[in-house]
């Protein structure tokens, strides 16, 4: 099983001049590891499984990570690493741009949780603690104690597939030595609170953040997931089941190189889309009445859109001709 990194590109202060911190003694956050969980994401279709760390916020088992740990996963498994109980685990929803997500476990009751805290008195020098499931390992939530280096920063992240860029701001980084697979855990400050969840910056899957890594505020967290909760979507936060039409591919253009569009990879079997016909190397061009670009636009799309709805597609095909279908969009998984 491997460990789902997000490798970031470029990052930029946009915070105001910086305040000296006010550290606590002592080398970090001494905390309970209580509250902490393991997640498992796999996707059994195209053979991949990935690993990454979640908070646990209620007894009954709501649990908040990264979006991007569960982006893609056909099933959830959550481990809660103290007593060794795993539990399926269905998403509430997710915000594609905070790259915040809503689980609930199955059958879960009487859980440990872990405290919240409040971002908004973080400050650079802080002592802070990075914990979770580094490396994919499982087990016992490793820590990575370290330090506040910045707030109010902007970070342009991809991720290990083929889901394009995100663009998080207001981040709070850290040199704390995150690995892939902290994703989705706390950032503890010295009192053992959260003060933010963990999104890693990473050179490469399973190696060490040289530079630390980011998280974000805990306090915007707990707003998207109060949205999630109060079941409101939005353009970004999505609700419930997700959409699905079957393609994986790349941003580029089509094989004639004259128009834009998403070139198709793959098409899952017995799809929506591959009911219309659709085929690798086919060039997706509009959803609706959206033109493709760039996979975000298409996952923006995904996420307004609900099973069950019909949506008329358009493409290039191989032989360059363009060709338009009407299809019914099923569930599948979380983008």
């Amino acid at each position: 099983m491997g460990d789902r990194a997000t490798v970031f590109i470029a990052a930029v202060s946009l915070g105001a001049a910086m305040v000296v911190g006010h550290a606590a003694p002592g080398a970090g956050a001494r905390p309970p590891i209580r509250g902490i969980v393991d997640i498992q994401a796999r996707q059994p279709s195209i053979g991949e499984a990935f690993s990454g760390t979640g908070i646990v916020v209620t007894r009954r088992g709501e649990v908040l990570t990264n979006n991007h740990v569960i982006r893609g996963a056909e099933s959830i498994r959550v481990v809660d690493p103290g007593t060794g109980r795993a539990y399926p685990a269905d998403v509430v929803g997710y915000d594609l741009s905070a790259d915040v997500a809503v689980l609930q476990l199955r059958r879960a009751s009487g859980l440990r949780t872990i405290t919240l805290g409040n971002s908004a008195t973080v400050r650079v020098g802080d002592r802070v603690t990075g914990y979770g499931n580094a490396g994919g390992r499982g087990g016992m939530p490793a820590p990575a104690p370290g330090m506040v280096t910045g707030l109010g920063w902007a970070v342009t992240a991809f991720a290990d597939d083929d889901a394009g860029a995100e663009h998080l701001t207001g981040m709070i980084k850290t040199d704390a030595p995150l690995e892939p697979g902290d994703s989705g855990g706390p950032l503890l400050d010295a009192a053992g609170r959260v003060v933010g969840i963990d999104t890693v910056g990473a050179s490469g899957l399973g190696s060490r953040t040289l530079a630390g890594g980011y998280a974000i505020p805990i306090n915007r967290v707990r707003a998207i997931a109060r949205q999630i909760e109060a079941r409101r979507e939005s353009a970004t936060v999505h609700i419930g089941s997700t959409a699905f039409l079957g393609l994986r591919f790349q941003a580029g253009a089509d094989l004639t190189g004259l128009s834009p569009g998403l070139t198709i990879v793959s098409v899952a079997h017995r799809s929506p889309a591959a009911a219309a016909g659709l085929r690798a190397g086919d060039v997706l061009t509009a959803i609706g009445d959206v033109l493709l670009a760039d996979p975000s636009t298409f996952e923006r799309e995904l996420v307004r859109l609900k099973p069950g709805v019909r949506v008329t597609i358009g493409w290039t095909d191989l032989a360059g001709r363009p060709q338009t279908r009407s299809v019914v969009l099923t569930a599948g998984p979380p983008l």
